[in-house]
């Protein structure tokens, strides 16, 4: 029960971040807020998103309890693939930065 209030929590921030920084609430009393996280929009929504995912794999698929071979090898399969997706940040962060490119993404 616990991981799973823990769970709803994380879903229920990251509702919350979009409505602050992209939804209805980004107009209203909370407007200064949004305009300070929306830089950081994507990030913080992937460490909460990554907060998640350690929470499903460790305790909902018994990793926790499992050999530490297994825990090993899924550990090093995760951190290959956030160093992939963080090279694919940097090149699109990158690309953006170019003469050609015309700023904003849309």
């Amino acid at each position: 029960v616990q991981i799973a209030v823990i769970l709803f929590v994380l879903t229920a921030l990251e509702v919350l971040l979009y409505e602050v920084c992209r939804g209805h609430l980004s107009e209203g009393s909370l407007a200064g807020l949004g305009a300070t996280l929306a830089p950081n929009f994507v990030v913080i929504l992937l460490a909460l998103s990554a907060l998640k995912f350690w929470f499903v794999a460790m305790f909902y698929m018994h990793l926790k309890f499992d050999l530490k071979a297994l825990r090993y090898v899924f550990g090093f399969s995760l951190f290959i693939a956030v160093v992939v997706i963080g090279a694919l940040f940097t090149l699109f962060t990158y690309n953006r930065t170019l003469w050609w490119a015309t700023g904003v993404w849309k």
